[in-house]
């Protein structure tokens, strides 16, 4: 790509935004590489009879969480699935499990060693899995946008929402500066709570999100939002147009459900008849826009659940959730296919496969404690502040 393309596509070059796999791990990016020893053979026909037996030999010992966005043949070793969020507090509340394998990405690993006892050790199969929304907003970016905040004089009138979706220093930031976490199912609570204790929100880090709430839900108008780019200097905002907006919106995004457009909702519609649209709300506003329904992973689930047999759907969100929902309700005669007609994964919590599994479960059971996330005290006390804001909202 040419600078030229590069600035018409407003893309600045950062440090994070492209993180080589070798071994070495930045300090400031959620992701690291980190993987002492020698993992086993993704062809070796004995992974799932290993898995098994390490988890069998670990006994209680061991709680294996998994997203919903995992692999089949990862997910089918989890104790509970489920949401971040869902699993972290699923872990807090299984205290006599010495080891928490998490089989998510980083950020959602270490909301569970927030919520859990100093005594429990969270476990990332790969400290590759990452997220790319998380890392668009590093705690230094995020307390120099306070700063222009400050200088614009309106900090104090600033509330801060930060997504679930976001790394241990930004809820620590959240929770530092009188704000609440999120997730996608009580968004419009958490921005409900936080217009009441303040005239403007921050919301962190994912644009879309915070923009579908404030607009679809709650009857904001578009021209009451403004978006931060950290990339530019004042956010490319001047002052009066962040005294006049009443969202400020980071510039971040979910790279699945951010692949998801106008054009394949009305695709869609071509190709199926009566489908429906159901897509998550991290997608575009234009999407949610035009879509049937919208709600959260476990909003998807439960509706597909309510559905009638021979309803067709179209599904807006991470490729594995789909395909393993289109399989359990065909018996149903339920119609499910991808909203997109490219197959798109979440490469980076594709990275939990079985030989890191296997890997991690059968490290555990000889003893040896490999990949623990573990959040630092002060993080942890200001991440921790903002969750129970979060857990207190009615």
């Amino acid at each position: 790509m040419t600078t030229a393309q590069t600035q018409e596509l407003d893309v600045q070059p950062t440090p994070l935004a492209l993180l080589l796999l070798g071994r070495e791990a930045d300090p400031r990016s959620e992701r690291g590489v980190e993987c002492p020893g020698d993992l086993p053979s993704p062809s070796d026909p004995d992974l799932v009879e290993r898995a098994r037996a390490a988890k069998e030999k670990l006994g209680s010992k061991v709680f294996v969480l998994g997203h919903h966005y995992q692999r089949d043949e990862v997910i089918q070793f989890a104790d509970v699935t489920g949401d971040s969020f869902k699993l972290a507090r699923d872990a807090a509340a299984r205290p006599e499990a010495e080891y928490i394998v998490f089989c998510g990405v980083h950020f959602m690993a270490e909301s569970a060693d927030i919520l859990t006892s100093d005594d429990q050790k969270v476990v990332l199969p790969d400290l590759a899995a990452g997220c790319s929304m998380a890392d668009m907003a590093t705690a230094e970016q995020v307390a120099e946008c306070w700063d222009v905040l400050t200088e614009a004089g309106i900090a104090e009138q600033v509330v801060p929402v930060s997504y679930m979706n976001s790394s241990a220093d930004i809820k620590a930031f959240t929770g530092k500066h009188g704000g609440t976490i999120c997730t996608s199912s009580n968004a419009e609570r958490a921005l409900e709570w936080a217009f009441e204790q303040g005239e403007k929100v921050l919301f962190l880090p994912d644009q879309h999100l915070g923009r579908n709430t404030a607009v679809r839900d709650m009857g904001m108008s578009l021209e009451d939002c403004v978006v931060y780019n950290p990339h530019k200097p004042n956010g490319g905002l001047t002052a009066d147009e962040l005294r006049a907006a009443k969202m400020i919106l980071w510039r971040g995004h979910c790279s699945v459900h951010g692949r998801f457009s106008l054009d394949s909702v009305n695709d869609v519609r071509e190709r199926i008849p009566g489908v429906n649209v159901l897509v998550h709300p991290e997608c575009k506003h234009e999407v949610v826009a035009a879509a049937d329904y919208v709600g959260s992973t476990e909003y998807i689930i439960k509706a597909l659940e309510a559905a009638p047999a021979g309803s067709k759907w179209a599904i807006g969100t991470e490729l594995n959730l789909v395909r393993r929902l289109a399989n359990r309700f065909a018996p149903e005669g339920k119609e499910i296919v991808f909203l997109d007609k490219t197959v798109c994964f979440c490469s980076t919590m594709n990275r939990i496969d079985l030989p890191h599994l296997v890997w991690a479960l059968e490290s555990l059971a000889e003893g040896n404690l490999v990949n623990r996330i573990e959040v630092d005290k002060e993080t942890e006390a200001f991440a921790k502040l903002a969750l129970e804001r979060m857990l207190a909202l009615p």
